[in-house]
């Protein structure tokens, strides 16, 4: 009887161990089950009362080099939109078919103090859309004369998560299975220095993005299921 419940345990713990082993060392992608992740053709050039204006492109900021991007995402996007009424909103994603820890997405609360920004608030929140709400960051950031609210989530898979303990946590679910999640990381902001009217900018503008994608997409750029 003693032999046998010492091998129970023992089986127990091989169980867990190989569990562990799996979570900390996943072998299979996710991003390898489906079809690739094109940014340019999940987002569209026009929405709602939105257009691209490619000639603005310029003025988003990217706070990393164009090297180090590649080494972390598989697919980047950057791009300005403007209303009818003249609202411009700076767009950038990027995307990680490997969201191991070696590849972790870099969130702009650290990249943008990095490339000279004053972080002058720093708020957690929840973005309303008609499809479901996503857990945001919302950032006031400011460099010389130029003050950039933004707003900011990350998913992994086809969950939004919000810092580092949800994304490990996410990570642990996916590498118990053996698998790699994918991700990324989605910015919308505007140059303005009154913050709360940049924010309520930035959530009209994502909350028509989201309307005119369809559910699949939805799901891969802000975890929303419906």
């Amino acid at each position: 009887m003693h032999h046998t419940f010492r091998n129970i345990v023992m089986a127990v713990l091989m169980l867990l161990a190989a569990g562990v082993a799996m979570a900390i060392h996943p072998t299979h992608r996710i991003a390898d089950d489906g079809p690739a992740v094109i940014l340019e053709n999940m987002i569209p050039m026009q929405f709602g009362d939105w257009k691209d204006e490619p000639q603005q492109n310029g003025h988003i900021v990217n706070p990393q080099v164009k090297e180090k991007l590649d080494r972390i995402y598989t697919a980047t996007l950057s791009r300005t939109y403007v209303n009818s009424t003249g609202d411009r909103i700076m767009l950038s994603i990027a995307y990680g078919a490997d969201q191991s820890d070696a590849k972790q997405l870099h969130y702009p609360e650290v990249c943008y103090p990095a490339q000279g920004f004053q972080l002058m608030s720093n708020q957690v929140g929840e973005l309303k859309t008609d499809f479901g709400n996503i857990p945001v960051r919302r950032l006031y950031t400011v460099l010389g004369m130029r003050a950039e609210p933004l707003t900011y989530w990350t998913t992994v898979g086809n969950k939004a998560v919000l810092g580092s303990k949800q994304t490990k946590l996410e990570q642990l679910r996916y590498g118990f299975r053996g698998k790699i999640p994918d991700g990324l990381l989605f910015r919308v902001s505007s140059i303005t220095s009154d913050a709360d009217a940049g924010y309520a900018v930035q959530q009209a503008f994502v909350r028509a993005l989201i309307a005119a994608l369809p559910q699949q997409d939805r799901a891969k750029l802000a975890g929303l299921s419906q």
